[in-house]
């Protein structure tokens, strides 16, 4: 394949598209469990968690991260699994850029 056809392949693709991953506020899940949470799955610093988790609390949802569609859903589902182990309601929503 030439060169050429190489690059306009590669613009034909494009960019993939980008997704948010927030999470939702409820009224049962520990702060604790958010920074554990954030901190593992997002690998956020200590201080990122925090914030986010204050956004969570006073705005109703915290941004997370922003990644590729399989990544965000993977993401989303391991949140909600580990909250579920650990008796949280807490949710994730996904949402395209």
């Amino acid at each position: 394949m030439s060169l050429q056809m190489q690059t306009e392949l590669i613009s034909q693709i494009g960019e993939p598209k980008m997704y948010l991953v927030f999470m939702l506020n409820d009224d049962y899940t520990s702060w604790d469990f958010c920074l554990r949470i954030i901190t593992s799955v997002f690998h956020k610093t200590l201080e990122e968690a925090d914030a986010i988790t204050k956004q969570i609390h006073t705005k109703g949802k915290g941004l997370c991260g922003t990644y590729t569609y399989e990544i965000a859903e993977t993401k989303a589902s391991t949140v909600q699994v580990q909250a579920r182990r650990e008796g949280f309601p807490m949710k994730c929503t996904v949402e395209e850029q």
